[in-house]
């Protein structure tokens, strides 16, 4: 399908070009894994006593959930590379004296928004322009089941979004819910709501989501057990009320930062590169086992085990990539990472084909429309469907670059712009991507990272 773009706005100060620069080589780290970073916070925040968390994403997004945290009364400190939380206990959060502001995180918004909702305070969450157009729908119908009181600002398409207003309640009900969309957001939030309810919370998953909160829960003393029905859904059941004990916390690597380097290598020839201490967990590796199967050179080495985690160092080497059909039922393990996909689908020999990829639409911007925009103005073929791309790859030719294009826009989404970077790498003279300043929102130290690339 085609979608009108608006008349392009003027640069930013942050607009960056990004040019072709050689093979790309070396070992590096990427910050700390997002999601597990936000949970981290929370949880130790919930925790009667200090827990420590080495690793933590210092990015925008989990800045604003330390402090959102801190505004309910959690003491959290930094000391070099460690972070000390000091816990109020579940049910112990304490009334914030002004809004919340989220920025442009979407995952601080949603499971502090479960948080609240078995407390009994108030809290406003407000964030800039992007998430303000997020739906919060699918987080809301849950809690307010379970009692909350839940105020948004309704959006000219009928959909709940920021500013929002949670009014917890307690006790609040415990709830048996089918999540209708796989969405690893609505589930933490449910179970985080669950925390300070009495009796038992169950959630019936039918497609896999990531599933770091339930390992977290576990890890800080939580009763949650995780079973499978007849039809194959997952049977997450946790017990309220719980007391949850102060812990130490590794962060690993983020795969969904990664992704980029990873990609980068695979597509600019003489590439060899070794991101190290990589989480692995299957529900989040779904981008590895696709670029394989494309015919990436990418193996994990030195796997193990990092506080309940699945980690490796990951040797990526140039490759000739081929298109394939992605299934739609992995998804939901690499949402994040389609962005980027696109660019390797791009330059890979073949069509690559994707659906059942609603969720982008609704992410920091209209992945799926943006991503079709950006490749087709560097002379790429692309469809776009209501639920994904198909992209007919050049074979590893380089993409049509140059400063007569126009810049690539973001639409303020850090995904976005660091997928066209990664492009960059590989076209004829270049491209300019209208404003880099979102890449802090997940991966501080993003460009540096990849010029130290090229010129080692």
């Amino acid at each position: 399908m085609t979608r009108k773009t608006a008349k392009q706005p003027p640069l930013t100060g942050n607009h960056k070009r990004f040019v072709p620069s050689g093979s790309l080589k070396g070992k590096l780290s990427v910050p700390g894994d997002k999601s597990i970073s936000h949970r981290a916070l929370i949880l130790s925040a919930l925790a009667v006593g200090k827990s420590q968390i080495t690793g933590l994403l210092e990015g925008e997004d989990v800045l604003a959930t330390a402090s959102a945290l801190r505004a309910m009364g959690a003491r959290i400190e930094k000391k070099g590379d460690v972070w000390t939380v000091h816990g109020v206990g579940v049910g112990g959060l304490m009334q914030p004296d002004c809004a919340l502001e989220m920025g442009n995180s979407g995952t601080s918004t949603r499971l502090l928004i479960g948080l609240i909702a078995s407390h009994a305070i108030s809290a406003t969450f407000v964030g800039d322009a992007s998430l303000s157009k997020r739906p919060m729908g699918r987080v809301i119908d849950p809690l307010s089941d379970m009692g909350a009181q839940i105020q948004a600002r309704q959006s000219s398409d009928y959909k709940a979004c920021l500013p929002l207003t949670v009014n917890g309640t307690v006790p609040a009900m415990p709830l048996l819910y089918r999540l209708p969309v796989a969405s690893a957001q609505v589930k933490s939030a449910i179970l985080l709501a669950g925390l300070n309810t009495p009796g038992i919370t169950r959630i019936v998953e039918p497609v896999l989501t990531r599933d770091h909160s339930e390992t977290m829960l576990r890890g800080f003393g939580a009763d949650v057990t995780v079973e499978t029905d007849a039809d194959g859904c997952r049977i997450i059941s946790l017990t309220g009320e719980a007391e949850l004990k102060p812990q130490k916390i590794k962060v690993p690597g983020d795969p969904s930062s990664a992704a980029f380097p990873v990609v980068a290598a695979l597509i600019v020839p003489g590439s060899d590169i070794i991101v190290e201490n990589v989480g692995i967990n299957p529900t989040r590796a779904g981008l590895f086992d696709v670029l394989r199967q494309m015919g990436g050179d990418l193996t994990f080495k030195r796997k193990r085990v990092v506080g309940g985690e699945p980690v490796a160092d990951l040797h990526v080497r140039h490759s000739t990539l081929r298109g394939i059909d992605v299934p739609g039922d992995i998804a939901p393990s690499m949402i994040d990472e389609f962005p980027v996909l696109f660019v390797a689908a791009a330059l890979a020999e073949g069509t690559t084909s994707t659906s059942g990829l609603h969720e982008l639409r609704v992410k920091e911007s209209d992945r799926l429309t943006q991503m079709a925009t950006g490749l087709r103005i560097l002379g790429v073929d692309v469809a776009e469907k209501e639920d994904g791309l198909i992209i007919n790859g050049n074979g590893g030719k380089q993409l049509q670059g140059g400063r007569t294009k126009p810049a690539i826009e973001t639409a303020l989404d850090h995904r976005i712009a660091m997928s066209f970077a990664v492009a960059g790498l590989m076209t004829k003279g270049g491209l300019t991507v209208d404003d880099m300043t979102p890449a802090q929102t997940s991966f501080p130290g993003f460009e540096k990272l990849l010029k130290g690339l090229a010129a080692a």
